[in-house]
């Protein structure tokens, strides 16, 4: 088996971080939903864990580095089993099973409840998580198609 998944899985996570990225760029400087932030529940809670304060900095580059490799390199590995004929569908199916992980798994870890519902926001956190998650994946899942040379490998 050819070993240049990985380089791809690495570039297409990378993509689908940075464009995670601007999407919470944007959440921050619009203004919406300001108390929804994933990225300072994230720091509390490492801060906890280790016993010290940690940068604002380390949830949103663990984020981006989990995303831009182990992911990244999980989505390659799992691409040809994924549902779907081309890597816009395949990313749109990985991010939809990421989004239930954390909604079910994670944001509970991080003191929100199921899906963010103990922020009292109704169903807004649970949606915007989704956003970000499906603007990674997809992304993720256009490129990688790309560098692979068809939409259906």
């Amino acid at each position: 088996m050819s070993k240049r998944w990985i380089w791809k899985s690495a570039v297409a996570g990378l993509c689908g971080s940075l464009a995670h990225s601007l999407l919470m760029y944007f959440k921050s400087r619009s203004g919406l939903l300001p108390t929804f932030q994933p990225y300072a529940n994230l720091q509390m809670v490492l801060s906890i864990w280790v016993g010290r304060d940690v940068h604002p900095l380390v949830p949103w580059a663990l984020s981006f580095f989990n995303g831009s490799t182990f992911v990244g390199f999980f989505f390659g590995l799992s691409y040809r089993w994924l549902p779907g004929d081309n890597g816009s569908t395949k990313g749109l199916i990985y991010g939809a099973c990421g989004w239930v992980a954390m909604g079910l798994l994670f944001f509970p870890l991080l003191g929100l409840g199921l899906f963010g519902n103990r922020l009292g926001l109704g169903v807004w956190p649970a949606l915007f998580s989704l956003a970000m998650l499906l603007t990674y994946s997809v992304v993720m899942g256009i490129v990688y198609s790309a560098l692979n040379g068809s939409t259906a490998r």
